[in-house]
């Protein structure tokens, strides 16, 4: 840990100095990315010792895959290798060091490597191996028409910003930030001159990356304050178990899920403010004119916090890998598109049992969750009153159906996981059931748009 927050900390300084002297103005792309590769480089080994071999071989691996395959199968391979590598290490965690965390544990940046080898070769695939009326237009967007130099690739999966922490990145947006063109691009989308602009605007991310610093040090209080003292184990101590009663369970419940928080949004925070500070991350102007530098951002507290249905709080938590899930899988699975995202999350996460009970409860509390909005919120809009009920109640059901989900999340093993739903009587399970069973459930928009893909595509070739 404390390897980390140095890391991250010099990386900051360094991204500053990056952004600096290595403008693009200053120094061509090719020692950008030999410098943001570099320093990458000696995060991950004194990180991580030789640990960090692991990370070295993966990339070369899927490097000569990626000039070897056949771009019909480039993205199957790929996420074959890259997948099934992370696997195997996430099982020598288990099975070796028994459920302990390693000292040095390789595995995250493992973890948002395989995310980027996997995001590069499906968006090398859409580009050279998929006609453009059958992508998305997403798709169309993050496309890559060709094959990477191994510079570039190096860069793009090991550059110093990104290599501890993540976050992962779209391929195409990594290079045109290096090449100078991140921010231009996004400027251009803007009329300036109607605005009273005589030329384009520079954008500091100084004032975004201060006001990021400050989120990571509330964060880190608090996990120093209150994640040591609510830790989870205590909800199936079997003394709080028999003195209280099953609400102020859930009330606990929540308590300690809410302690667990603050080193995740401690983490993925600095990350972000790594990438602002070497001049990455920009997303574009709001509707009120204020520069946004959130392209890279992995979470949205205050949405978290307020979530009034379980879909909202997982679009705005982790929200770079939950993009991953859905360019890499939900997108392209050929059915069940939900229940294979889940099992994906858990299989990337990890082997631990509790990954699995977590992902899968949260398949069928997703699809419960879904069937009650598509049945019941429109009942509700018809007064401010009634939306105002219909929000607190449905903030309340998510917070606590958060909570049900994830502790197994944190508990890791089958025996505290199984204790633990016994004790609250696997009420959120049953309750799911019940609202499958009893309520109709409408097409899924996946489906739908991917009939209309299919129609778009059948027409395009009848012409």
């Amino acid at each position: 840990q404390i390897n980390f927050v140095a890391c991250q900390l010099f990386a900051l300084l360094a991204a500053f100095w990056f952004r600096i002297y290595l403008s693009p103005s200053h120094a061509s792309s090719a020692v950008r990315h030999a410098f943001a590769t570099l320093f990458g480089i000696y995060f991950a080994v004194f990180c991580f010792g030789w640990y960090s071999i692991h990370l070295f071989v993966l990339v070369m691996m899927n490097y000569g895959i990626m000039n070897m395959a056949s771009i019909p199968n480039i993205h199957r391979y790929s996420f074959a290798v890259a997948m099934g590598y992370l696997t195997l290490c996430h099982i020598s965690r288990i099975y070796i060091f028994h459920y302990g965390i390693l000292t040095t544990d390789f595995s995250g940046p493992l973890m948002i490597i395989t995310q980027k080898i996997t995001t590069l070769a499906c968006q090398l695939h859409d580009g050279i191996g998929r006609q453009a009326e059958e992508l998305t237009a997403e798709q169309n967007r993050l496309a890559v028409k060709s094959r990477p130099s191994l510079l570039e690739y190096l860069s793009y999966l090991l550059n110093f910003m990104s290599i501890i922490a993540g976050p992962c990145s779209n391929y195409k947006d990594y290079i045109a930030f290096i090449e100078g063109r991140h921010v231009h691009m996004k400027l251009l989308e803007v009329n300036w001159k109607q605005k009273g602009y005589d030329r384009l605007p520079d954008p500091s991310p100084t004032g975004a990356v201060m006001y990021k610093l400050c989120i990571t040090l509330v964060s880190l209080i608090l996990f120093l304050t209150l994640t040591k003292n609510f830790p989870m184990a205590y909800i199936i101590d079997n003394e709080f178990l028999e003195k209280t009663p099953f609400l102020s369970r859930l009330g606990y419940l929540y308590v300690v899920t809410q302690a667990a928080k603050p080193k995740y949004y401690f983490a993925w925070t600095l990350a972000d403010a790594v990438n602002n500070a070497a001049g990455y991350g920009f997303s574009g102007v709001d509707e009120r004119g204020t520069f946004r530098w959130d392209l890279l951002s992995n979470l949205n507290i205050w949405n978290i916090e307020t979530a009034t249905s379980f879909k909202m709080y997982i679009e705005n938590w982790n929200i770079q890998t939950a993009a991953w899930l859905k360019r890499v899988c939900y997108d392209r699975a050929p059915w069940y598109p939900t229940a294979l995202t889940f099992v994906l999350s858990a299989l990337w996460h990890g082997i631990y049992p509790g990954y699995y009970f977590t992902f899968l409860t949260g398949i069928l509390i997703t699809l419960a969750a879904r069937a009650i909005r598509n049945n019941c919120r429109h009942h509700f809009l018809s007064s401010v009153p009634l939306k105002i009920a219909y929000d607190v109640v449905t903030w309340a059901a998510t917070q606590l159906a958060v909570c049900y989900t994830v502790a197994p999340f944190v508990m890791l093993a089958v025996e505290p996981t199984i204790k633990f739903y016994k004790s609250v009587y696997f009420h959120m399970h049953i309750l799911s059931i019940l609202v499958l069973l009893l309520l109709p459930i409408r097409p899924q928009t996946h489906s739908l748009r991917r009939a209309q893909n299919q129609a778009m595509m059948n027409s395009v070739k009848s012409k």
